[in-house]
């Protein structure tokens, strides 16, 4: 890492961010008494050992701007992204802790608003936030409210791997891509653009516990930063193989295709809070396909590609019948979506 400084790219899901943890906080927080002696960097949850439990933890942190748009707010969003962080690493997420930073002059009926709407989301999911804390910051040191979530869950099926996947496995995303990156960035009102699209925060419980069902499912994660364009890199990165994409099977919705045509953004790389990556058996490809468009959170689910063995990169075939490397993000071009 060459950087002196650190910019909104090292927070973006990108390579600057994956550098940034790779070579600090991984090389630092090592742990010396593991086989392998790093932190897990690509995981979305990981197992520890408690009382003989599979038990699975996460934590994440919170700093969308504006705190409320379209489809939601920072709160439902911290609930969301924590259990579906340990949701697609194969949990049913059970308790939550909360940190609040909120900084001096915030309107306390606003953070009422949005910490009813927290509870609401946490209740609907099953959760319960057993602890927390909270902080208040000066005025101007913070976005009005930050807030830090850790979910602990526990395993419900087969332990998944990027480490399964092997060549010809399929890639399904479990709906449109980009909603709510595009539904934060027209809520700040940017570029004198304006719409009603909702984002697609939401809990992907659902998908994932049927998925579970699969015993061909390798790998899932939900393309939050970074979107699917980051999960295809992340898939290369683990697995020395390459992703082979169909750009007519990748759904986006019109509205969102229309604002990223006018802006020159590619929603491979726009923030999806309500959706699963899955790389499954191609022979179980098209069952668990149906079984997610069965369902009301995966109606338009869709098979977008596949692992190939022989490329090492990731490769979008257009609509037009070209090809078109699909690189790591770097650039910030949406920043805090979540």
């Amino acid at each position: 890492m060459q950087d002196t400084h650190i910019s909104l790219a090292h927070g973006n899901g990108g390579r600057y961010m994956r550098e940034l943890i790779e070579e600090i906080f991984a090389r630092h927080l090592a742990n010396p008494d593991l086989a392998e002696p790093e932190l897990d960097i690509q995981a979305d949850a990981v197992p520890i050992e408690l009382n003989g439990s599979d038990v699975l933890f996460t934590t994440d942190g919170f700093t969308v701007q504006p705190l409320e748009f379209p489809g939601g707010n920072i709160g439902s969003l911290a609930v969301h992204g924590t259990t579906n962080d340990l949701a697609v690493a194969g949990a049913i997420p059970k308790y939550l802790s909360l940190n609040a930073f909120i900084e001096e002059g915030m309107e306390i009926a606003t953070l009422e608003r949005i910490i009813k709407t927290l509870a609401e989301t946490a209740a609907e999911i099953g959760v319960k936030v057993v602890c927390g804390d909270t902080k208040v910051l000066r005025r101007g040191e913070g976005g009005g409210l930050y807030l830090a979530t850790t979910g602990i869950g526990v395993r419900h099926g087969h332990v998944m791997s990027m480490q399964n996947i092997k060549h010809g496995d399929s890639i399904i995303v479990s709906g449109p891509v980009g909603d709510h990156g595009i539904a934060v960035m027209l809520a700040r009102e940017e570029f004198g653009l304006r719409g009603d699209i909702q984002s697609d925060a939401a809990s992907v419980l659902n998908l994932t516990t049927a998925a579970m069902d699969y015993r061909g499912l390798r790998f899932m994660r939900d393309p939050t930063r970074g979107g699917i364009a980051t999960v295809c890199s992340e898939l290369c990165r683990a697995t020395g193989m390459g992703v082979r994409l169909s750009e007519v099977k990748l759904p986006v919705r019109d509205p969102v295709q229309s604002v990223c045509d006018m802006l020159g953004y590619d929603p491979m790389y726009l923030a999806c809070e309500g959706r699963v990556v899955a790389v499954v058996d191609p022979a179980e490809a098209q069952a668990l396909l149906e079984t997610w468009q069965a369902l009301e959170e995966g109606q338009h689910a869709e098979i977008i590609g596949r692992i190939d063995s022989d490329i090492a990169y990731v490769l979008m075939e257009t609509e037009i019948g070209g090809e078109r490397i699909i690189e790591e993000l770097e650039d910030d071009p949406l920043p805090r979506i979540c």
